[in-house]
């Protein structure tokens, strides 16, 4: 039996009593996932609304993204997010991620899906991170990146039943309590929606860049949409838009079909005016590798897959490199 599934509690973690935020160690903990005034949170805040009295810049209350700072050591956050689930946001990351490693680039990829960590299984890990003697969580590494996920530490059939205070709490210590050392690029696989988890990173540290993952049909475009709206409202970088599952070739006849239409992505990209970052294709073991934890940008196969992910990953590193002044 995997390290995983031996754990002794599956519920949720805290902090231990009287530690700081910077060198708290995990710890298993409440099976509610009630977190009352745990990490400094309190329920009032966790909605992350700075539009009203509290919390707003034009209200009494601190604003909370004044308090943002950055990942000693990290020089460029990725956010990659998606409206809605089911689009393969998490495999868009994990190839993404595996093709800026491929460049030469120090990599690490965080999985803040939190309800869904599906980064083990992508990546083919089952155990649990070791600790550093400052109470830090040493991140896992494969395919030369450095990797942090709630699906490492509990076992992958037990559910986070969590409100938003443990939620943010969590968040917060896979940001800073991380020995994540010196990284050119974190990219940070968020789960769908608009919720607390992106609201704390985005509160927490500066997202460099942003790019929004969608399917062609219309129903994946509407929640990709809010996606968009989400980083706008937040003043976080968007740097594009990429269609996924975007037509399929049949391997038999190679005759090609657009099974949920196709080039929504692109023209909703025209129409927001954000980059439009590429199409990839649906291809049998995209889906297949993933199970395997053997991400399709490890293996020489599919050569227009790869181009996709290649050129999306120079073209970040370039924008990176802008922005340094390099």
């Amino acid at each position: 039996m995997s390290e995983r599934n031996n754990a002794n509690n599956s519920s949720g973690y805290k902090e231990e009593s009287g530690s700081s935020n910077d060198g708290s160690r995990f710890e298993e903990g409440d099976s509610c996932g009630c977190g009352g005034g745990q990490g400094g949170h309190s329920h009032g805040s966790s909605c992350g609304c700075s539009s009203g009295d509290e919390g707003g810049q034009d209200g009494g209350g601190k604003n909370p993204f004044d308090e943002q700072t950055p990942i000693h050591g990290v020089k460029n956050i990725i956010a990659v997010a998606s409206g809605k689930g089911g689009v393969g946001k998490s495999t868009f990351s994990v190839n993404l991620a595996v093709s800026l490693a491929n460049q030469g680039k120090k990599v690490a990829l965080l999985d803040a899906d939190l309800y869904g960590p599906s980064v083990p299984t992508m990546m083919g890990i089952n155990k649990r991170p070791d600790v550093a003697p400052n109470n830090k969580i040493i991140p896992i590494e494969k395919f030369g990146i450095k990797l942090m996920s709630l699906g490492f530490l509990i076992p992958e059939d037990a559910p986070a039943i969590w409100r938003g205070p443990v939620v943010m709490q969590v968040t917060t210590q896979f940001l800073r309590d991380v020995e994540w050392g010196e990284i050119d690029f974190l990219v940070v696989d968020l789960p769908p929606g608009t919720g607390d988890i992106q609201l704390t990173i985005v509160q927490t540290v500066p997202v460099n860049f942003a790019v929004v993952v969608s399917t062609p049909q219309d129903i994946s475009l509407i929640d990709a949409k809010k996606a968009l709206g989400m980083f706008d409202k937040v003043n976080v970088p968007v740097f594009g838009i990429v269609e996924n599952m975007s037509y399929f070739i049949c391997p038999h006849c190679n005759k090609r079909s657009d099974i949920f239409k196709h080039g929504g992505a692109k023209a909703a990209a025209e129409k927001l005016g954000v980059n439009f970052l590429g199409e990839i294709p649906i291809v049998e073991e995209i889906c297949e590798l993933s199970d395997k934890g053997e991400p399709i940008m490890t293996k020489d196969i599919h050569p227009e897959v790869k181009s996709v992910f290649n050129k999306i990953a120079d073209s970040l590193i370039l924008r990176a490199e802008q922005r340094a002044g390099v």
